[in-house]
């Protein structure tokens, strides 16, 4: 093949890759591929997302069987994976015509209408077959419908540059509820409520089908963000019983510190004190009968701990806030992270800050949490995490994570965590919710806690529990 074919690789454009490397909006289909690739149970994060879109540097996007091969080398980790791509890849690709005629469907309407009737007929047929849709369960026809609510609610210069409230905007622009509405026509389909986890889902690809048309307007990845430009604030008053989680620290420390110590004894990795032993057998003319050993002195352990600062633990942000404080005045070797949509390192400004009022401030300030939507993305928390601190995780590191494990229907990335877990010697979870939640709607604690020794903590005296349970043999 002729070398011209090729589009000139010094020409770079989105994520650093070709301005001809695809029809205009391909970059925003490939996230789209991604989302539909792991609705099919393939895991795909945003390390595979930017592999490939690296790899699309060097493909034409003429190519098919070439773009297949691309993707796939980056999408597709094991032999089933790449049996669900290439199925995925066909249906995908080339369901233009049923877009198309859904668009028609839709949009156009009833031709014969005029000005603004016309408009006030498409809107409304978009808000039954939405209804409808959310009744049916179609997930397929959900995606679909999302994007053509957003192309007829989402571009009239009202968007709040915040993707969960221009969703919530949009859901209630189409008069979608999960209670019952008597007010309307006894034939539409929003009349007796609709399903409150289709509700969950539909808004999950206004969220997606927002944040990819912000990626698309703005031709690049969306810079990470602090809670102070998503008019979020981190309270700043600590618990009225500080005092205590200061106490329960202090133990903490001591248990972290000679756990295992006191049950070993002398025998393993004992070493005789040469000077002290030579010194002792002159009571007995020169001969070593007592051995002396060098005192055993427990390390000093080197914690990592990561916390939720989102939305869905407001009612508990104040506890794992205290709790961090806490931490940070017991521990010398310690590293601190705070995260929603992305992780931020927050250790310098414990150390800065001693004030627990000027942390917070400091944390919502400065700490670069979020990007787009302000959800919590635990799986694209992992895998920051892991490329972060990787090198520094061995089996004397303690990694305790503080959150809900609530995902928001975004990939949970178990693997990335369970590679976590198996670099630290020990991997903890305070959960907030009771345990009656775990597990249902978005949580999927059960993942995680496969690699992990999990906790419902959100009082004091569930945090003593838990650091009396450091001892048993399972929490070891």
């Amino acid at each position: 093949m002729a070398s011209s074919a090729r589009p000139d690789p010094r020409r770079r454009g989105l994520y650093g890759g070709l301005p001809d490397a695809g029809p205009k909006g391909f970059d925003a289909r490939l996230l789209a591929f991604g989302d539909e690739l792991r609705s099919e149970g393939v895991s795909v994060g945003t390390a595979e997302l930017l592999d490939a879109f690296s790899v699309l540097r060097e493909v034409a996007w003429t190519e098919q069987a070439d773009v297949r091969e691309a993707l796939a080398a980056t999408l597709a980790k094991s032999q089933e994976d790449r049996r669900v791509f290439e199925l995925v890849f066909d249906r995908f690709f080339f369901r233009a015509a049923e877009a198309e005629a859904v668009r028609r469907d839709v949009l156009e309407g009833d031709g014969a209408a005029g000005g603004d009737q016309a408009q006030d007929i498409n809107l409304d047929t978009l808000r039954q077959q939405i209804a409808a849709a959310l009744r049916d369960g179609s997930d397929a026809a959900m995606r679909d419908l999302a994007r053509l609510a957003i192309a007829a609610f989402g571009n009239r210069g009202e968007g709040s540059g915040v993707i969960g409230v221009d969703v919530q905007r949009i859901r209630r622009s189409l008069g979608l509820r999960a209670e019952p509405q008597p007010e309307l026509p006894a034939d539409d389909p929003r009349r007796d409520g609709l399903p409150r986890e289709a509700l969950r889902a539909f808004e999950q690809h206004l969220r997606r089908e927002l944040e990819r048309a912000m990626i698309e307007r703005t031709k690049a990845l969306p810079p990470a963000k602090p809670l102070g430009d998503l008019d979020r604030a981190l309270p700043s008053g600590p618990l009225q019983d500080l005092a205590a989680v200061h106490r329960v620290v202090a133990q903490l420390k001591r248990r972290l510190a000679t756990q295992g110590h006191e049950l070993r004894g002398r025998k393993r990795h004992a070493h005789v004190d040469v000077r002290r032993t030579m010194r002792a057998s002159l009571e007995t003319g020169g001969v070593p009968v007592v051995l002396k050993y060098r005192p055993r002195r427990p390390r000093r352990p080197e914690i990592f701990v990561l916390c939720d600062v989102s939305t869905s633990v407001t009612s508990a942000s104040v506890f794992f806030l205290s709790v961090l404080h806490a931490l940070h005045d017991s521990f010398r070797k310690m590293r601190s992270f705070v995260f929603i949509e992305r992780i931020s390192e927050v250790t310098e400004i414990f150390a800065r800050e001693r004030n627990f009022k000027a942390v917070s401030e400091a944390i919502g300030r400065d700490a670069g949490v979020a990007d787009v939507s302000g959800y919590t993305d635990y799986g694209r928390v992992w895998t920051e995490f892991l490329a972060s601190v990787e090198d520094e995780l061995h089996p004397r590191a303690t990694v305790i994570v503080l959150g809900d494990a609530r995902t928001n229907g975004r990939p949970p990335r178990e693997d990335a965590f369970a590679l976590i877990s198996a670099k630290a010697g020990r991997t903890f979870w305070l959960n907030p919710e009771p345990r009656l939640y775990w597990n249902y709607g978005d949580s999927v604690i059960a993942a995680y806690e496969r690699h992990c020794v999990a906790f419902e903590c959100w009082t004091t005296r569930q945090l003593e529990d838990f650091v009396k349970a450091l001892t048993t043999p399972q929490a070891a």
